[in-house]
């Protein structure tokens, strides 16, 4: 049942994880103008990711200073959910949960 749970909790944060990691790529295809945003297709797909993200970006955006044009809030993001990540496979490992 645990590691069930474990295992949910894990997958859910990679699945994050690519989210952000797509939302990066596409949002610099965009400014080197590879991706036309005039496309219903492709404006929909930036605003649905840019609605997942923007909620998990605020938090930190207010924390760290302004660097300009970069915005590393991404990769700090990335590192708190790896983070938790550890510390999920910890927890797993704590509690013996194992597979049957």
């Amino acid at each position: 049942m645990y590691y069930a749970l474990f295992g949910i909790v894990d997958m859910v944060l990679q699945i994050l994880v690519w989210v952000i990691i797509v939302q990066i790529i596409l949002s610099w295809l965009v400014a080197f103008n590879v991706i036309n945003t005039s496309s219903n297709f492709v404006r929909t797909v930036l605003d649905a990711l840019d609605r997942l993200t923007a909620p998990l970006y605020r938090p930190i955006r207010k924390i760290m200073p302004d660097f300009g044009g970069i915005d590393f809030s991404p990769i700090v993001l990335i590192l708190a959910i790896q983070i938790l990540r550890r510390l999920n496979q910890g927890l797993m490992l704590e509690t013996g949960a194992t597979i049957l």
